[in-house]
C-alpha cells in the first residue's frame, strides 16, 4: 500500500521492450534506503516489484497488463517519473489509501496558472471512471495523492500547489499528455458491492442482497440485515 506522497523523482536510465513486455532500469536515491529484491515501489502510481538493484538504480519488470493500462509504454530514456516506496507499518499516513493498481490512463486537456497553483483538467481515457471521481474526494494522478475540486461531463480538474509541482514529475506535463489514473478505492468498492451481480459478466447476487437488479441501500435492507 501507498500514500501517493512523493519522495522522490527517478530517471528513466535503460528501456527493455520485448512485445508488451519491458524491463525498466530507474536512477533513484532516496528510495534505494534500505531497498531489497522484492520490494515494491510505486513508477508513476504503479506498484512494480524490484528484481534487482545496485547502488544508483533498481530494475522493474513491466507485464502485458501494466503496459496496455499505464503510461509507461510511452516512457523515454531521461525522462522523470515519480517515485514511493510501499508504506512501511507505523508510518505516517499523509495522502490517501493508494493501492498501484492504476485504474487506467487519461489525457490532461489543458494546463492553466491560478494564482500559486497550477491547474490540471483531465479527461479519463475511459469514461465508466468519471463514475467514481467526486468532487473534494481523493484521486491519485501519476502516483501523487490529490485532491477533485470540479467536475465536468467527461472531466476534472485538480490543483496543484508549487510544492508539490516543484518535486514531482508533474511539472514535466502539459496539455496532451498522458497520465496514470488510480481512483478511490473506497468508491470502487462500494459501488461494487451496491452494484454486485446486475452487470454483465458478474455472478447472480444472493437473494436480499443490496445491489440485486441493480438498487441501492434502502431502510428496508439495512433493518433486514440487522443495521436499524
Amino acid at each position: 500500500m501507498f500514500t501517493g506522497l512523493i519522495e522522490e523523482t527517478g530517471v528513466m536510465k535503460r528501456i527493455g521492450r520485448q512485445g508488451e513486455a519491458m524491463l525498466l532500469t530507474i536512477g533513484a536515491s532516496k528510495v534505494l534506503e534500505g531497498v531489497q529484491d522484492g520490494d515494491s515501489i510505486s513508477v508513476n502510481g504503479v506498484c512494480l516489484t524490484v528484481v534487482s538493484f545496485d547502488r544508483a538504480s533498481f530494475t522493474v519488470d513491466v507485464m502485458p497488463q501494466t503496459y496496455r493500462h499505464s503510461n509507461l509504454s510511452e516512457v523515454k530514456l531521461g525522462q522523470r517519473v515519480n517515485l514511493e516506496r510501499a508504506m512501511a507499518a507505523g508510518g505516517r499516513f499523509g495522502g490517501h489509501i493508494v493501492q498501484g493498481h492504476v485504474d487506467g490512463t487519461g489525457v490532461i486537456v489543458s494546463r492553466t496558472a491560478d494564482a500559486n497553483a497550477v491547474v490540471y483538467r483531465i479527461k479519463p481515457s475511459e469514461e465508466e471512471r468519471m463514475r467514481y471521481i467526486i468532487p473534494q474526494g481523493s484521486v491519485t494522478i501519476d502516483g501523487i495523492s490529490l485532491t477533485v475540486f470540479d467536475v465536468h461531463n467527461e472531466t476534472f480538474a485538480v490543483s496543484i500547489i508549487p510544492h508539490t509541482l516543484r518535486e514531482t514529475a508533474l511539472q514535466d506535463k502539459k496539455a496532451g499528455d498522458t497520465i496514470n489514473i488510480e481512483c478511490d478505492i473506497l468508491g470502487k468498492y462500494v459501488d461494487h458491492l451496491l452494484h454486485y451481480g446486475s452487470r454483465s459478466g458478474e455472478s447472480a447476487v444472493p437473494s436480499g442482497s443490496a445491489g440485486k437488479g441493480g438498487n441501492s441501500l434502502s431502510a428496508a435492507f439495512l433493518a433486514d440485515n440487522g443495521f436499524m
